[in-house]
């Protein structure tokens, strides 16, 4: 097991004394409203508070919510709610780039290892009597229930319940504990009562140590590079350190093993790496030992988000601008084909997920991915998954790849084609399916358009070269250093593709949207000269040859529309489809 080892000597407390009690220190005064209210639901956190060594850290502040604003702070000493049972400390470290990340866990980081062993001792006789149970709710219910039997608190000692509303599990459970139990509880106080309730479930149902990050929405990206500390990308903080730290190979090779079982795909030193999905969508890679990876074993989490980010979101953000959200939308509304390239942890997925709501609302949409990250709002949407060789206690079955999920796509009449990244031949398929009126997207590693079709029209790809201008246009976005050196996600380019002369082998695009650096803005470089708005769309759209510039007007509307929805509080990703969707049926764009 890993060691948790805190950046500061903490105080001793009695773990026992009645929490109301440290609410009528001064620390609890000094605590705004919404601080009060929250230690009063989770009093393990004012015993935190009581613990920290404020001459030295000083005195965390309490944040009910962050925001983004809050990346301004350049050194962060805060305290913000996850939930009931978990808290988040954000403690400075002067010694090192990087701040500390401290989960607030009811444990309080005392050691409860031999109750928790009286108490499996005791449970192990009802778990037993139980059939497997089909998910984790499941199992976080009966192992509830059979802790609330087993255990009394030591001020009621008629008790051994506290009440979990599930009448007909503590009959059964009572009746097989009469029958097999020694009929002796564990005396434990209400804290240790709630801090076993939450090591077992965290443990057994969840991830461990892990399982805190796991809650917090805030946490993108959880690494182990190896011996030492955990890492977190968080949203706000960015770069941050756990004090959860592995000091021997032995425990981090045995760690990484049980996670893996946990997780349903064993890994071992024949089979050394291994990819997964969690319950929650989150990704997982492991890789185990120190012959193919020199400072020991390492696993790398890459949060799932229930609700994707919105356009509007994203604007916030300063992803891109309104103005560029109203052209994906025109675009996308007519079915033209767009990439969405960069680098890695650039944002591309994020933002081929929010715009998935300019697609029609009516739209059939097929998506092919290797791994499960697309979220698109649409209620006709067939989401296809590839899997790889199924060997020995995996059950039988043959590779399927993105090139066989893609000829099947093509053969179902989806009104858009979703590809979560091409790599390899299955790019070839996808341009075949362009040239035959399939719209697509996808995203594409790549530094810029040139290297982008020189990775299309090289190997493994392969497409020909007079295929590439069924390509619309391409999004270009990069992490890039903001004034403040911190990083941010920025669509940098926009291109339409024009065409290939076979003479000169020359292809032709337009740059319409650019990212300014000096002052964080985006240049309209395409306005009244947009090859895609004015000979594409506006034909399209029944506009006159004539004409063709009034569809700039159409441009400004909808990046009015936008704004005004955005102004009336709707940001969320499934709320503006919802409005988008509304807006289509009634006929107003």
């Amino acid at each position: 097991m890993p060691n948790i080892e805190l950046p500061f000597e903490h105080n001793k407390i009695d773990i026992n004394e009645d929490p109301h009690d440290l609410t009528q220190c001064g620390l609890y005064q000094l605590l705004p409203s919404e601080g009060k209210k929250h230690v009063e639901e989770s009093k393990h956190v004012l015993q935190y508070l009581h613990m920290l060594p404020l001459d030295t850290v000083g005195t965390p502040k309490f944040y009910p919510k962050l925001t983004r604003k809050m990346r301004a702070i350049k050194h962060p000493n805060l305290i913000y709610p996850v939930n009931q049972d978990i808290s988040v400390h954000i403690c400075p470290d002067k010694e090192d780039a990087r701040d500390y990340y401290i989960p607030i866990e009811p444990v309080l980081f005392n050691n409860f290892d031999g109750l928790i062993e009286e108490v499996e001792k005791k449970i192990s006789v009802l778990v037993d009597k139980y059939e497997e149970p089909e998910n984790a709710e499941q199992k976080r219910v009966i192992l509830t229930s059979c802790i609330d039997e087993v255990c009394e608190i030591k001020t009621e000692p008629n008790g051994g319940g506290n009440g979990n509303g599930n009448g007909k599990i503590q009959k059964l459970i009572s009746k097989f504990w009469n029958s097999y139990g020694n009929g002796k509880k564990v005396s434990v106080t209400p804290f240790e009562l709630k801090a076993v309730k939450y090591l077992m479930i965290r443990d057994k149902v969840g991830l461990g140590v892990l399982d805190p990050f796991m809650h917090d929405p805030n946490i993108e990206d959880i690494s182990c590079s190896g011996l030492g500390n955990i890492f977190i990308e968080h949203r706000i903080f960015e770069s941050l350190k756990a004090p959860v730290k592995f000091v021997d190979k032995k425990d981090l090779d045995a760690f990484v093993i049980k996670l893996s079982e946990k997780i349903g795909k064993p890994i071992s030193y024949f089979n050394p790496i291994m990819d997964a999905v969690l319950p929650d969508g989150s990704r997982i890679n492991i890789i185990l030992g120190e012959d193919i990876s020199k400072k020991g074993s390492n696993f790398t989490i890459r949060k799932f988000s229930e609700a994707p980010l919105s356009v509007l979101q994203l604007i916030e953000f300063g992803t891109f601008d309104y103005v560029m959200a109203a052209y994906f939308w025109m675009c996308l509304s007519q079915g033209l084909n767009c990439f969405v390239a960069g680098e890695t942890a650039s944002g591309k997925t994020t933002t081929m997920n929010a715009i998935t709501t300019f697609i029609p609302p009516r739209a059939k949409i097929v998506s092919i991915e290797e791994t499960p990250e697309l979220q698109v709002p649409h209620h006709n949407w067939i989401r296809e998954i590839t899997r790889p060789v199924q060997g020995k206690g995996e059950g039988e079955g043959s590779r399927v790849e993105m090139f066989d999920l893609l000829k099947a796509a093509l053969r179902q009449r989806p009104n858009e084609i979703i590809v979560g990244e091409i790599r390899g031949q299955e790019g070839l398929i996808v341009f075949q399916g362009m040239q035959t009126g399939h719209p697509a997207m996808s995203t594409f590693h790549a530094a810029n358009v040139e290297k982008l079709i020189q990775r299309l029209t090289g190997n493994p790809i392969n497409v020909p070269k007079t295929y590439v201008d069924n390509l619309h246009f391409i999004v270009m976005q990069n992490a890039v250093n903001g004034p403040d050196g911190k990083m941010m996600r920025r669509i940098t380019s926009v291109s339409e593709i024009v065409g290939y002369d076979p003479y000169t082998e020359f292809f032709n695009f337009i740059e319409v949207f650019r990212w300014n650096a000096e002052n964080d803005t985006f240049e309209f470089t395409g306005n009244m000269n947009s090859y895609l708005l004015e000979h594409v769309i506006a034909p399209k759209k029944g506009i006159p040859a004539g004409n063709v510039r009034k569809i700039y007007k159409e441009l400004e509307k909808r990046a009015r529309i936008l704004k005004k929805i955005n102004d009336s509080g709707v940001t969320g990703f499934y709320e503006l489809f919802a409005v988008l969707s509304r807006m289509e049926a009634e006929g107003v764009v």
